[in-house]
């Protein structure tokens, strides 16, 4: 007797291949923040080290800096805000929401264990913004280099805090 699986069959065979494609590690993002950290002068990290949770893209494990590449699509940035396929929703909407638990329990245990985590977007590496996202990302670099500080979470490329809660205070008058 053969098994079946309980799987649901795929849309197409050309879907399939697609998403076959996609990768997992080494993507053009990392590969490109890995040559920008290169030509700054940055090296001696480690590449999906499984020492800490969440296997960081980058990592210095010396001064505890956690890189991790997040592909706009499937990590749901929330500066571009991409689309939801048409076909399977309910599947895409739960793939998206577990994805984002685990970013969020990932960067959650590095933080507690006094790790810097350092999140840069896919969209943050087009050509008009990767000159300032690198120099954010080597700056904190560098700054996790001196005296030990608590873990904390930073997302590059992204406004300041204070800048979003004056945004968000403005935007609330206008209504």
């Amino acid at each position: 007797m053969v098994a079946r699986s309980t799987a649901p069959a795929a849309s197409s065979v050309a879907v399939r291949h697609v998403m076959q494609a996609n990768r997992s590690k080494n993507t053009k993002p990392e590969l490109m923040v890995r040559a920008e950290l290169r030509a700054r002068g940055l090296t001696g990290y480690r590449i999906h080290w499984k020492g800490v949770p969440g296997h960081p893209d980058v990592c210095f494990v010396g001064r505890r800096v956690a890189i991790f590449v997040h592909g706009c699509f499937w990590h749901r940035c929330p500066h571009c805000t991409p689309s939801v396929p048409k076909s399977h929703t309910q599947f895409w909407e739960e793939k998206f929401a577990r994805n984002r638990a685990r970013d969020a329990r990932d960067n959650a245990l590095l933080i507690e264990a006094g790790w810097t985590v350092l999140v840069v977007w896919e969209c943050r590496l087009k050509p008009g913004c990767l000159d300032q996202t690198m120099e954010e990302v080597v700056c904190e670099v560098h700054r996790a280099a001196g005296p030990r500080r608590p873990g904390r979470l930073i997302e590059v490329g992204s406004p300041a805090a204070w800048r979003l809660g004056r945004a968000r205070e403005r935007f609330g008058r206008r209504r």
